[in-house]
């Protein structure tokens, strides 16, 4: 499930980049073997706990492809209180997975922030409702109760377009509530909570906010200063990630399955094929061919598109273009 804390003030964002020292858990960390290698050691800051969604970055430290490229890489895992975005911005990880409506709140309060790739063309999130929920669109909103988190960018969006209003109440990162609750509507991953669902025998159906017209990517955002000073390892970096994920998701995923496994105690094998087999049905990594986007890839037009949008329904509170967001700098040319 990914679940990243949103919407962070710009007050607090600066007490945690000026006031926070790195903890030993997120502090850089030198190997003196890998160091002696002549690797190049590089932090990667997750947004949620090891899961299918990762893949791409577990496979390639399976793999050795970030090896390959000269880089010791750390995947360090996130969750609740992951703050992606200000452990990259002060420094605390080179690389973090953010998504792009995320990073533009991010950069529109002052964050040194670009994103270098997409990890996900797509992201997953989407409104679970129980199967005889009489939700059958965002319109049938008006009225309900909607668990989220609620920091989320995408529920202004959603009231503001469709003309309704919803009581939101926090979210308990369980199902539980849920389960107890036939009216209830929550925030739901699409590789993720249909499937514990399906395990529990709790007939359900999804919403994704793709189909309301907000489709934001999963980023890779690293802080500008790195972009400037080692151009070289962000390059190298995304090209071993880009590869990873080509791998985890047409070849044998089991390298990264096994680091996903041992690392997350509460995920199984089965939650992982479900999730993989999501992230193809849906082409949240690849996307679609016809559009042009394939692994990787940061459509400007898009992202511009997307920013817009969340002016438009006042999700955003300063304007910004793509470029601001994104570089396609480090991205590999179409093939």
């Amino acid at each position: 499930m990914t679940f990243p804390l949103r919407l962070l003030s710009f007050v607090s964002s600066c007490a945690l980049l000026v006031g926070c020292g790195p903890t030993d858990q997120s502090a850089p960390s030198k190997n003196a073997d890998e160091a002696a290698a002549g690797l190049t050691p590089v932090i990667m800051q997750t947004d949620w706990f090891p899961q299918a969604e990762h893949g791409g970055f577990y496979q390639a430290l399976a793999r050795g492809f970030y090896r390959e490229a000269g880089l010791d890489v750390d995947v360090r895992p996130g969750g609740p209180s992951s703050h992606v975005r200000l452990r990259v911005a002060r420094g605390d990880a080179d690389f973090g997975l953010l998504r792009s409506d995320d990073t533009a709140m991010a950069i529109s309060q002052g964050l040194p922030l670009v994103m270098v790739a997409a990890s996900l063309q797509h992201d997953g999130e989407a409104l679970l409702v129980h199967a005889d929920s009489p939700v059958q669109d965002f319109s049938d909103l008006d009225g309900q109760t909607v668990m989220a988190p609620l920091s989320m960018v995408w529920v202004s969006y959603i009231q503001k377009k469709y003309d309704v209003v919803f009581k939101l109440v926090p979210t308990t990162y369980g199902l539980a509530s849920f389960f107890a609750d036939p009216a209830l509507v929550r925030s739901c991953y699409l590789t993720s909570e249909p499937f514990l669902a399906q395990e529990r025998g709790v007939p359900v159906r999804a919403l994704p906010l793709i189909d309301a017209e907000y489709d934001a990517y999963a980023g890779v955002v690293v802080r500008r200063e790195l972009v400037r000073s080692s151009p070289e390892l962000v390059r190298a970096f995304v090209a071993a990630t880009l590869r990873g994920w080509e791998d985890y998701l047409n070849g044998d995923p089991s390298p990264a399955d096994t680091l996903i496994l041992e690392r997350n105690p509460q995920m199984s094998q089965g939650q992982l094929d479900y999730s993989r087999a999501a992230l193809i049905e849906h082409s949240m990594v690849a996307g679609f061919p016809e559009k042009g986007e394939r692994i990787g890839a940061i459509d400007m037009g898009r992202l511009q598109h997307e920013i817009d949008r969340l002016r438009e329904f006042d999700a955003l509170a300063k304007a910004l273009s793509a470029e601001d967001i994104a570089t396609l700098e480090f991205l590999p040319a179409a093939k």
